[in-house]
């Protein structure tokens, strides 16, 4: 019933009859409203919040799975990577017996042992009072030895293993060895590893014709943070920081780089992004162009006004993002190239593709309520398989002709109306990322998911899991370009164990020229 306009003018009884009255009715309403979730729970089938597996798009729409299942190779021939070393073992025969030869069984074997030496350096004093002091041999940096610090690399980047298990480990076989001492193998001396980790990213954005990103939460210094994954067939790299916004994503582009420019790539950044032509014209009009750090940018822009603006969308965010975008092409880096997202709004830059098994997944995880539902729900899944496995077969025999008719397909697939609202809008969506999703029409060799990013990506989840997060910045910057480098030797053919020899100098050490080296040498060949 309607509240009367002065409550303060009805007597006690009134009071009373009203409020028994608004009782009855909340009642009412509490009870109505557990009807409604039992019945709703009761449509779904489910009890609490549902378990929704994956899709499988991508693998059910392979038209070579069967061929290649039959055609599986068998495990061949076990071919050691170390020196074989012949043992003849003899056999007591009876008298009379004929020699027919040997017959060989391989056994691989691991021999771990400590070992510890005293150089004993000789020192003398020159005519002139100077001490000479006999050096010390090649790869010998600290009281532990490059043999030691390879290991321990490799078992805890690779190897995911704790610093308290891999600290127990080295004790059990007789290194006498403290945390301390285990953590600085661990960190110190780390700017040429991460320097490289660096080049290696330079090398993919410089050469690669599209590369995948995603990004994880990430623990750092007692906080929530973000570690972004750049990468492709050829490469890994992974960033970690505190934001997840797309001045943090451009930032990490820059590969290390931190100059701001503007020039007609970051005008063109500015007028797509709504920045007002006014202020456009400000940056236009004035002589500087490239600014060296974040501070004279800033200063830039406090000088021209834009941080007292308060519009939307914010001047100095644009415009940083600009500036930012054009860095990035001034240093060569994604000139060409596609970035494929999972539809993050923080990835979408420049040529810019979506991944499919993403975009069909909305449409698998979608609560159906009916039958009618449901079988809109399925005739438009299977829709988007056939037209799936059909831009699967257009990679591999790419034409203009099959892409008209594609793109004419999707416009069909995703206008239609199937009478579900909630999958109408969903499709509407979907439609409206058309230039996203089509973009392997015009460029057939990139992928049509992100799968790639999500398995590189695995390795850093696991880590956080292991170990949670880091407290220092070395233990950060350590854990990025140790898993960078370790995901793309993988990628380039090249052991770990190889890779840390040789940039350990361990006696006898195979030979490994710099990541990036490899990297733009893959990618020329693909």
């Amino acid at each position: 019933m309607p509240s009367p306009p002065h409550l303060s003018g009805l007597s006690r009884p009134e009071l009373e009859a009203l409020l028994v009255e608004l009782f009855v009715e909340v009642a009412a309403l509490k009870q109505q409203n557990s009807e409604q979730r039992e019945e709703i729970a009761r449509l779904k089938g489910l009890k609490g919040r549902p378990k929704i597996g994956p899709s499988g798009m991508d693998k059910g729409t392979d038209p070579g799975k069967r061929e290649k299942l039959l055609k599986r190779r068998g495990r061949g021939k076990v071919t050691p990577r170390v020196t074989v070393e012949d043992q003849v073992i003899t056999a007591a025969v009876p008298p009379g017996s004929r020699f027919k030869g040997h017959e060989p069984f391989l056994v691989q074997d691991l021999v771990i042992s400590v070992r510890a030496t005293c150089y004993q350096r000789e020192r003398w004093i020159a005519p002139d009072g100077r001490t000479i002091l006999a050096p010390l041999p090649e790869g010998i940096d600290g009281h532990f030895g490059p043999e030691l610090r390879r290991f321990v690399l490799m078992q805890y980047h690779q190897g995911q293993s704790t610093l308290p298990r891999l600290l127990a480990l080295l004790r059990s076989v007789g290194v006498s060895i403290s945390k301390r001492q285990l953590l600085r193998l661990l960190t110190d001396n780390k700017d040429a590893f991460v320097a490289e980790a660096q080049d290696v990213l330079r090398a993919g954005l410089e050469t690669s014709p599209w590369v995948s990103v995603d990004d994880t939460g990430a623990r750092h210094a007692g906080k929530n943070g973000f570690c972004t994954q750049i990468g492709n067939d050829w490469f890994t790299w992974f960033g970690t920081r505190s934001s997840k916004s797309r001045l943090n994503f451009l930032d990490l582009l820059r590969a290390g780089y931190t100059d701001y420019v503007l020039d007609d790539a970051a005008y063109a950044y500015m007028r797509d992004h709504g920045l007002p032509a006014a202020l456009i014209g400000r940056l236009r009009d004035q002589p500087e162009t490239c600014f060296a750090n974040h501070g004279a940018w800033r200063e830039h822009l406090e000088l021209l006004g834009f941080t007292a603006l308060s519009t939307t969308p914010d001047p100095v965010q644009v415009a940083t993002e600009g500036a930012l975008w054009a860095s990035i092409q001034a240093h060569q880096f994604l000139c060409d190239a596609v970035v494929l997202s999972d539809d993050a709004g923080q990835f979408a830059i420049g040529k810019h593709a979506l991944c499919w098994v993403h975009a069909e997944r909305l449409v698998h995880k979608l609560d159906t309520f009916t039958d009618k539902h449901r079988a809109a729900q399925k005739r438009v899944r299977g829709l988007i398989w056939n037209f799936y496995a059909d831009l699967k077969m257009y990679q591999r025999k790419p034409s203009q002709r099959r892409a008209l008719s594609l793109r004419a397909r999707f416009d069909r697939i995703f206008r239609s109306r199937t009478g579900f609202a909630t999958l109408d809008r969903l499709l509407a969506r979907l439609h409206a990322n058309k230039a996203e999703l089509l973009m392997v029409l015009d460029r057939p060799e990139i992928p049509l998911h992100t799968n790639g990013s999500e398995n590189d990506i695995r390795c850093y989840v696991t880590r956080r899991k292991v170990s949670a997060g880091t407290r220092s910045e070395i233990g950060r910057d350590c854990r990025d370009a140790f898993l960078s480098i370790t995901k793309t030797c993988d990628k380039v053919g090249i052991a770990v164990w190889d890779y840390l020899g040789s940039r350990l100098r361990v006696v006898g050490h195979t030979l490994i020229k710099p990541l990036d080296h490899y990297v733009r040498s893959q990618i020329r060949l693909a």
